[in-house]
């Protein structure tokens, strides 16, 4: 087995694609060891000292790594545990982490019910934004529109990026202005 990395926009993660599909839709985040307990590779990773949090996409891992911790003394730890984990043919989580995904993580909903502005910025986050953001190790939701105010939040390796700021006013909350007048500003939660 061979697993793939790459650097990712914030220095402190590093995306880990083990060249297959981790979960038909949606992500799943641990930010501790309590939440890792749900899947048998993040709990393996999270005892890694100088692990911070695991990020699982589509096709990859996120490891972010505390401040302190180096990647070349933690990256070789990471792929052995990766490797025995695939290798060895365990469950990635002990539940169905379809029951863990929330529904802003799926297909946008189309109810009729739902205001129209807030379908139309879940459907651009959908298929505009969340597949960039996906290519530097993280993810985007959407949580809510209120007097104008787009509020999302940030995952994997874009939570806690330095450039995730930037990315958010400068790139999506400009795509989002032209697209829907009614939005004057995006703000993470």
């Amino acid at each position: 087995m061979f697993i793939q990395t790459e650097e990712t926009p914030n220095p402190s993660t590093i995306k880990f694609i083990p060249g297959k599909l981790l979960i038909e839709s949606g992500t799943r985040e641990f930010n501790t060891h309590e939440d890792a307990k749900a899947s048998p590779l993040a709990k393996k990773l999270m005892e890694i000292s100088g692990v911070e949090r695991i990020f699982f996409g589509r096709d990859f891992i996120s490891v972010t790594k505390t401040e302190e911790k180096d990647w070349y003394a933690l990256k070789p730890t990471i792929l052995g545990a990766i490797m025995e984990h695939f290798v060895a043919e365990k469950p990635l989580f002990l539940e169905n982490p379809a029951s863990k995904v929330k529904a802003e993580e799926k297909v946008p909903s189309s109810s009729k019910d739902e205001d129209p502005i807030a379908r139309e910025i879940k459907e651009l986050l959908e298929t505009r934004v969340r597949p960039a953001v996906a290519q530097d190790g993280g993810d985007i939701t959407f949580e809510k529109f209120e007097k104008g105010t787009v509020y999302v939040t940030m995952k994997g390796a874009c939570s806690g990026c330095p450039s995730s700021s930037l990315t958010l006013k400068s790139g999506i909350e400009n795509m989002l202005k032209y697209y829907i007048p009614e939005v004057s500003e995006v703000t993470a939660l």
